[in-house]
């Protein structure tokens, strides 16, 4: 049996057991992964932070040296893609749902933790900072710098577009390259999937509280939320069977114009003067502090702080690790011909202005509720984190064409993510093929929508939090590696040109 048929059974054999230990036995699949989660980041979060930041200080570095003209293909190509629809696919790869889910949720949630221990306006200044780093340039650099190491060794070396393609291409006769290569696309399969399926079951519990307002209930109930889930699984497993065309592309573009319509929607429609003020505020704040900030640890501050930063910046570095390669490899392919230096800036800023602007827009708005409004909807927060954003569109004009919108753009970047995911994930267990058989792609759908399911039924958004970082945290290393492996190929290219 060869090793990318050994990869693929065990690949496959490893998820489905995630899978149906979670919807057998989901809090007890919980408290492991809460339990390993929890010791993980006591012992190594430093580790987490310096390996993120390491990654981000790589493609500064990268961007502005020698290595910054080297184009990801031969000195020939040309980028496929203009630059504002290149940005475009970037950020529709690597928001997903998140951004639809903690627009307002997220920012509130801060403040409400932060009030006690300073005054509102410094806790609500703080809360969107706070959301910008966890959204920010880090974990586009984690992004950047895996989507780097495999588009430069694809493109410019010929290895498979694997996560193993650059230790293969460097260490091609060496035993121990083979192992550490299979070990690297075997935990690369494990985290895509299951950071794919925590997003399966934000999305879910976001689409069946929408659908649940317009129905004019209080809560989404158990069968409604088990038939959006059924309706989603039966939408994304239809295009696994046919190539991965501009279909996809014209599904992607559209969820990303409804994200960008609701956020003008909400500048223009709400308190305009506070947000636009909020927006360049939190901008300020976020760009003085974001070196600074990627060091933190907050040692020194006891155990409340200490399991905020747990509970929030560590398990949000490792979901950007854990969604690395599956967001690196959709990057690298649509990044042929452009340079270093092109691709750094465009991967590092662009998207970041995005998120600084979108959570300066609905968490300003949310902020503005509490400081200044009733406080509804920190309250709301408290209770239904998925219905906040409803509720914030529910004050303002049209609430039933944007709570629609809303539903259909958290839709639409689920099926996306789950369709690109599952090509991914069969090009990862066969070897890299580009283009993996419709059966291969059908069955890692399925095993999506399982741990999906598992998700859902652990209840829970900081369950499903905890079970994401579990399926990232062996990745970080392989994160490292890449990033070595990166470094030595470009050096060793220097090495010969000057020979």
């Amino acid at each position: 049996m060869t090793s990318s048929r050994v990869l693929l059974a065990a690949s496959l054999t490893t998820i489905f057991a995630i899978g149906l230990w979670g919807v057998l036995d989901a809090q007890g699949l919980v408290s492991l992964a809460s339990a390993v989660v929890d010791r993980y980041f006591q012992s190594r979060g430093w580790f987490v932070m310096l390996s993120v930041t390491g990654m981000l200080f790589l493609c500064i570095w990268l961007a502005f040296s020698r290595y910054g003209s080297i184009r990801l293909g031969t000195d020939d190509d040309r980028p496929e893609f203009s630059t504002p629809s290149w940005i475009a696919m970037l950020f529709a790869a690597g928001m997903g749902v998140g951004l639809l889910f903690w627009a307002v949720a997220e920012p509130l949630t801060h403040f409400a933790f932060a009030q006690d221990m300073m005054p509102s306006p410094i806790a609500a200044q703080q809360a969107l900072l706070a959301t910008n780093f966890h959204w920010g340039i880090h974990a586009w650099a984690i992004y950047g710098a895996t989507a780097l190491a495999i588009a430069y060794f694809t493109f410019r070396r010929g290895a498979p577009m694997l996560v193993s393609g650059p230790v293969q291409s460097l260490f091609p006769d060496e035993a121990w390259a083979k192992i550490v290569g299979w070990l690297s696309d075997f935990m690369a399969i494990v985290a895509i999937a299951i950071g794919v399926g925590g997003s399966i079951a934000m999305g879910v519990f976001q689409v069946a509280d929408g659908v649940n307002i317009l129905m004019g209930g209080e809560k989404a109930a158990g069968w409604l939320i088990a038939a959006v889930f059924v309706v989603m699984v039966a939408v994304y497993l239809p295009p696994l069977l046919v190539d991965l065309g501009s279909g996809m592309a014209r599904l992607s573009n559209t969820a990303m114009a409804i994200a960008i319509a609701l956020v003008l929607y909400v500048v223009v429609l709400g308190p305009t003067e506070f947000l636009l003020n909020s927006v360049v505020n939190s901008f300020g704040d976020y760009a003085f502090a974001a070196i600074p900030r990627g060091f933190q640890t907050l040692t020194f501050f006891g155990d409340d702080l200490g399991g905020w930063f747990q509970d929030w910046t560590l398990t949000y570095m490792v979901w950007w690790i854990a969604w690395g390669p599956f967001v690196g490899v959709f990057i690298a392919r649509i990044s042929k011909g452009r340079t270093i230096r092109e691709f750094v800036l465009g991967v590092l800023i662009g998207p970041t202005l995005f998120s600084v602007i979108w959570f300066g827009a609905f968490g300003g708005i949310g902020l503005y509720d509490t400081l200044r409004g009733s406080g509804d909807l920190l309250a709301v927060t408290a209770t239904n984190v998925e219905r906040v954003t409803f509720t914030l569109l529910e004050r303002l004009p049209f609430p039933l064409l944007t709570t629609f919108a809303t539903i259909a753009a958290a839709f639409l970047f689920i099926v996306t993510s789950v369709v690109s995911a599952a090509f991914v994930l069969g090009t990862f267990s066969s070897g890299g093929d580009p283009n993996p058989c419709p059966r291969i792609r059908l069955v890692w759908g399925a095993l999506l929508g399982l741990l999906g399911a598992a998700m859902i039924l652990s209840g829970s958004i900081d369950a499903i939090k905890k079970l994401i970082a579990i399926g990232a945290l062996p990745f970080v290393f392989v994160c490292v590696l890449l990033c070595v492996c990166l470094v030595r190929g470009l050096r060793q290219e220097f090495d010969h040109a000057d020979r």
